[in-house]
């Protein structure tokens, strides 16, 4: 490889000097995602609720980098608590190129015992919760954060949706054997709703936002590998043609590839991870 190729190669994916948010960065995702964007040079600001400490999960990324990388106690539902982080990041970098809009609810019913987890059942308030957080969210961050990348005429918004944005959750997964039809658990119908709808945020954002520089693009990953029961983990790999559950780290090349300019000429698209399901 020549040298102009090889320079070329690195400054693709180069991100020195940006800055980038993660919300819902304190968490098993959020946390690889910032990870990968600080590997490549960015500073990264994981934006969490205070309960899940994103300062100290910012200070292990900065150990392990060579970035500067801080937590912010946010709750993302909240406009003027989104100013407000927005106002410290900017006292603190002077700029924003990055928001990776990651943070939503997932109850887990792979266990068992979420009957409550049924349409006929479904807490409204579960609903409005679920809601708030995974699409109102997002439509507020976007909003604080993509309107300043905008006024700067740069900038990249990436939404991370799910396979379940491009193909229906199969209740078999979540079966327990012996239980009444009415009991068995489900994959909540939010979790669903959210991402798909995520999925047009991107297309809308992408257009809405095509003359500022800002691009807006998705990805759709499969699940995580995460200590899911072994009857789960049986029934799901036969829906995988790789046969298995993605690993935690196994998503920071999407990451990495929409937020620099190696897709410089992507936006509004969708990029499905999910070790083959949906061609199924």
């Amino acid at each position: 490889m020549t040298d102009a190729k090889a320079s070329r190669a690195s400054t693709l994916f180069d991100l020195s000097g940006r800055v980038a948010i993660v919300t819902g960065g304190a968490g098993l995702l959020g946390y690889y995602h910032g990870a990968i964007l600080a590997a490549a040079g960015a500073n990264v600001v994981l934006l969490d609720l205070e309960v899940a400490n994103p300062q100290t999960r910012a200070k292990q990324l900065t150990d392990e980098s060579r970035s500067q990388c801080i937590g912010i106690a946010c709750d993302i539902t909240l406009e003027s608590s989104l100013e407000n982080a927005k106002a410290q990041i900017l006292e603190r970098f002077g700029r924003i190129d990055i928001l990776i809009n990651n943070a939503a609810n997932n109850p887990k019913v792979e266990d068992g015992n979420s009957a409550w987890s049924r349409l006929e059942n479904f807490p409204l308030e579960v609903w409005d919760a679920d809601i708030r957080v995974g699409l109102t969210g997002a439509f507020l961050c976007s909003r604080v954060f993509g309107a300043e990348m905008a006024r700067r005429k740069s900038g990249v918004i990436v939404n991370v949706a799910s396979d379940l944005a491009v193909i229906a959750p199969d209740q078999r997964l979540y079966r327990i054997e012996g239980l009444p039809e009415n009991q068995q658990p489900v994959k909540p119908v939010t979790y669903s709703v959210v991402k798909t709808a995520l999925l047009g945020l991107t297309r809308y954002l992408a257009t809405y936002w095509c003359d500022a520089h800002v691009r807006v693009n998705a990805i759709s990953p499969g699940g995580i590998f995460n200590g899911q029961p072994e009857v789960f983990l049986n029934r799901l790999k036969e829906l995988i043609p790789m046969a298995r559950m993605a690993n935690r780290d196994e998503y920071q090349g999407a990451i990495l590839f929409l937020c620099s300019d190696a897709s410089s000429y992507m936006t509004g698209s969708n990029l499905v991870i999910d070790g083959g399901r949906s061609c199924l």
